[in-house]
C-alpha cells in the first residue's frame, strides 16, 4: 500500500511534469489563426499574361508587386506565404516578372503559364461564334395558360341558422 508520503511524492512529480511541459498539453485547445501574407493570386490572373504586356497592364492583373528591383525597375516580385494556424503547414508560391523596357520579356516562378503566353496581345484574337445566324434572344418562359401557379385559398360564406326568438 502507499503511505501519505509516497503519495504526495507522486501527486508533485505528476503537477511538476505538467507545469514543465507548459501549453503544448493544451495546444489543440488553443485557437490559431490562419496566416496569410503577399499576393494571392488565382492561376486565371497569371494565364491572362503576355509577352509584351506593359507594366500598367501587368499591374491592373496581378495587382502591385511585393518588391521591386530597386536597383532596376525591370524585375517585379510577388510573392504569397499561408501559414495554417492549426496544423502549421506553410504554402510558399511566387512569381517573377522580368521586363525589358516597359514590356514583359519572360515570367518564373511556381505559377503555370498558358499556352498562349508568347503571342502579344496585340496579335491575339477573341473567341468568335461560328453560327451568329442560330443565335437567339433568350426570352423568358411564358406559360400559355394566365393561372397562378398556387391556388389562394377563400373562405366561403355559409348560411348559419338564424336564431330563433325565444319568447320572454
Amino acid at each position: 500500500m502507499i503511505n501519505k508520503k509516497q503519495s504526495l511524492t507522486l501527486v508533485s512529480a505528476v503537477a511538476l511534469s505538467l507545469s514543465m511541459s507548459g501549453c503544448s498539453v493544451f495546444d489543440w485547445l488553443i485557437y490559431k489563426p490562419d496566416i496569410p501574407q503577399g499576393n494571392y493570386m488565382e492561376t486565371q490572373q497569371v494565364e491572362k499574361l503576355r509577352i509584351d504586356m506593359s507594366k500598367e497592364q501587368t499591374e491592373y492583373i496581378l495587382g502591385r508587386p511585393v518588391l521591386r528591383d530597386s536597383f532596376a525597375d525591370d524585375t517585379w516580385y510577388y510573392v504569397y506565404h499561408f501559414k495554417s494556424g492549426r496544423n502549421a503547414k506553410i504554402t510558399h508560391k511566387e512569381l517573377i516578372v522580368h521586363f525589358t523596357g516597359d514590356k514583359i520579356s519572360s515570367v518564373t516562378g511556381d505559377y503555370d503559364l498558358s499556352s498562349d503566353f508568347n503571342t502579344p496581345l496585340e496579335l491575339s484574337t477573341l473567341p468568335s461564334v461560328n453560327d451568329a445566324a442560330d443565335l437567339q434572344p433568350l426570352l423568358p418562359e411564358v406559360r400559355p395558360d394566365a393561372k397562378p401557379l398556387v391556388e389562394e385559398e377563400r373562405p366561403t360564406l355559409t348560411n348559419q341558422p338564424e336564431k330563433a326568438n325565444e319568447p320572454d
